[in-house]
């Protein structure tokens, strides 16, 4: 691929003849060299002059509700800010009155509760149309008795609803022990950093005047509780009952020098995780609640910790030219651009190329080496890899890292020696955060207990941090590409990947939707570390994808086959999630006309400006209940495919690795994949399953 002297690609470089005594293209292939190159030249005008890359990361409009509402309760809320959330909220109401959590998706209840508060908040008349449609669907579900733990947590805030009939969560959980069970590094990393300033905020159980009432939300409002439906004491559902009546009892009459004490430790653990953004975590929830909490412990709003807090949420506020404001739930530039990186090599740029050093050298810099919560569990572990995020210190992720050092690994950069040092750290990180039964979790190392999900305040979103598939198969995938193919930790992870596929040939997957992307990272990968194409586990997946192509010849999956199989690898095409079936397909040594539709549907659908059209959501924050549209996935994932489709994929050869994989890797007749898969995640209290 040829490049002008700015970095972007020569528009006309596909439309050269083919040199005198080679066969010409195919259509195909020239289709495939012109989208690509527009492609190319499209994402390397989006790089910021200091090497990153960041695409809009979407959720749904409680992240705009609640920054309302947390604005309210500090006293902070502007009119300008007020209005133009309200705009946007106005903006992705459905014709029903309703709030989904995705585009195209169900009406939510919880969702459609916040936004319609948050309007209310900005002035909206209660017997206006659009609000009229929303009160009446809310009643019709069950009104705010029916919302979840968070909702109305919200709205105990300003007297909305009662604190007495919410979970009770003691700050003296901070006390726990590691080994005891629920202690806070029970839960995953969000879910810890969300549930600390949470104790405290049950503790102080605050009331800010309400500005209005909300009778209209309740079916009966003289009587808007439901009663709470029993357990037998026998049950876990019974005993965390009976646990939580307990702790309401001792709300009531703590232990004061112990409840002091605990909410002492729990600002020191919250401040202590503050990032250098200001924010927690790089995402939306332990911010807000971090924030409440700090004040609610006497922390003003000139204190250093939250105006440093309130300026990270400034961050996050997209403005559009429609004059809307939204809010990001999180920012993933350490993930686009180490995205955008692989695709842009395997778009044919050369690895010296001016971009990829310079994303390279941001990425350098962006090298997590302090030591995070994650060392609870590994204490004598060195300090490794990469976050998500801008600022994130405290929670370098395993899928970030695996991603990046493949990405580092494509460049020719100056000093080799600094990105080799930079690799190693990320490499032997990621190998000292295995798991027990062989595979990578997103934060942790066996975070699986099933006792936080049951716990009443959990009712939303996974609470742990399990291994997943297709994290799994990134570490493989960066394993096998360091020649560590043949060693026993790959192969565990190898095994454990074999073992996790569906009875249908596909994947589940966790952070990204769905059975698409898992089987879009698995198959690439163990087709790296040396599992031959033909190998059964392969022609499964690969049959499972020909199968689920859509007659235009792309593919798609809803959000809904988290919650019901039959929608596995079943929903509109998406630039994306083709592209993640092409790259599967590529690795396994596909071609032909299954693969050669899929380029050509890139092809047909890509915009004048190179890019795709995209509103459906492909990304999971939480399977089902949090579901995320990353903008940038639109274009790195197809440059990636249309890269590989046109100079074949990256990977080392078998016969290159230190591996016999037909020796390694069998899969017996009758062997793990023809069993029932065993269960990814652990049900919520809502029945759902749940990154």
């Amino acid at each position: 691929m040829t490049a002008s002297p700015d970095g972007r690609l020569d528009p006309q470089y596909e439309a050269e003849p083919a040199a005198e005594g080679t066969t010409t293209e195919s259509e195909t292939t020239r289709l495939a060299r012109e989208t690509l190159a527009k492609a190319t030249t499209h994402l390397l005008g989006l790089q910021d002059e200091t090497g990153w890359w960041k695409g809009n990361l979407e959720t749904n409009v409680t992240m705009d509700a609640e920054d309302l509402l947390l604005r309210q309760f500090l006293g902070i809320r502007t009119e300008e800010q007020t209005r133009a959330t309200a705009d946007w909220i106005r903006s992705q109401q459905g014709e029903d009155g309703t709030w989904a959590t995705f585009y195209g998706g169900p009406s939510e209840l919880s969702t459609t509760v916040e936004a319609y508060v948050a309007l209310k908040l900005a002035g909206d008349d209660p017997e206006a149309p659009h609000m009229k449609r929303a009160s009446r669907w809310i009643r019709e579900q069950g009104g705010i008795a029916a919302t979840r733990v968070f909702t109305r947590i919200w709205l105990a805030l300003f007297g909305w609803w009662p604190w007495e009939r919410l979970p009770e969560l003691p700050p003296e959980v901070i006390f726990l022990p590691r080994n005891f069970p629920l202690n806070i590094y029970s839960f995953g990393c969000w879910a810890r950093q969300t549930i600390v300033p949470l104790t405290v905020v049950s503790a102080h159980r605050p009331v800010r005047p309400a500005p209005f009432a909300l009778d209209e939300l309740h079916t009966d409002p003289a009587n808007p509780y439901r009663p709470r439906p029993s357990a037998p004491a026998y049950t876990w559902d019974g005993f965390f009952h009976r646990l939580d009546k307990a702790l309401h009892y001792y709300h009531k009459m703590p232990v004061k020098a112990l409840r002091r004490l605990a909410l002492q430790q729990a600002a020191r653990w919250i401040v202590e995780r503050q990032e250098a953004d200001g924010c927690w975590g790089g995402i939306q929830p332990p911010a807000v609640y971090s924030l409440i909490a700090l004040h609610l412990l006497g922390y003003d709003m000139d204190h250093p910790v939250m105006k440093a807090g309130l300026n990270a949420f400034d961050r996050f506020t997209v403005h559009t030219d429609e004059g809307h404001r939204w809010i990001e739930a999180c920012q993933s530039p350490v993930w686009d651009t180490c995205l955008a990186l692989t695709a842009l090599a395997d778009a044919g740029l050369p690895a010296d190329h001016e971009a990829l050093v310079r994303a390279t050298d941001w990425l350098l810099g962006e090298e997590v080496l302090r030591r995070g919560d994650w060392a609870v569990q590994r204490p004598g572990l060195p300090a490794g890899g990469w976050a998500f995020e801008f600022d994130n210190d405290n929670y370098p992720d395993i899928d970030d890292t695996a991603e990046v050092v493949l990405a580092l690994r494509r460049v020719a950069h100056p000093e080799p020696g600094k990105v080799a040092g930079a690799t190693r750290r990320g490499i032997d990180w990621v190998l000292g955060m295995q798991s027990k039964n062989g595979a990578w979790a997103a934060f942790d190392v066996d975070n699986t207990s099933t006792l936080p999900n049951k716990l009443p305040f959990c009712d939303f979103g996974e609470v742990v941090d399990p291994p997943s598939a297709d994290v799994t198969a990134h570490v493989v995938e960066m394993l096998a590409a360091d020649g560590k193919a043949g060693d026993p930790r790959t192969r565990r992870g190898i095994d454990w990947l074999l073992k996790e596929q569906e009875q249908d040939g596909s994947w589940f997957g966790r952070w990204g939707t769905n059975y698409v992307y898992g089987v879009g990272s698995v198959v690439p990968a163990l087709v790296a570390a040396g599992l031959p194409t033909e190998h059964r586990s392969v022609r499964r997946a690969v049959a499972w994808l020909e199968e689920k192509q859509n007659a235009d010849g792309g593919w798609g999956e809803d959000m809904r086959s988290y919650q019901d199989k039959s929608w596995a690898g079943r929903g509109t095409s998406t630039a994306s999630q083709t592209a993640w079936a092409l790259m599967a397909l590529l690795a396994a040594g596909e071609s032909g006309e299954v693969v050669d539709r899929g380029v050509r549907w890139l092809a047909e659908t890509q915009l004048p400006e190179g890019t795709w059209d995209e509103p459906e959501f492909t990304g999971t924050g939480f399977p089902w209940d949090f579901s995320i549209n990353y903008n940038l996935y639109r274009l790195v994932f197809p440059v990636t495919a249309l890269g590989r489709y046109l100079h074949g994929t990256p990977h080392l050869t078998p016969s290159e690795l230190d591996l016999d994989a037909r020796a390694v890797l069998p899969l017996p007749t009758g062997g793990a994949s023809d069993a029932p898969a065993p269960r990814r995640l652990l049900p919520s209290l809502a029945g759902r399953r749940l990154r």
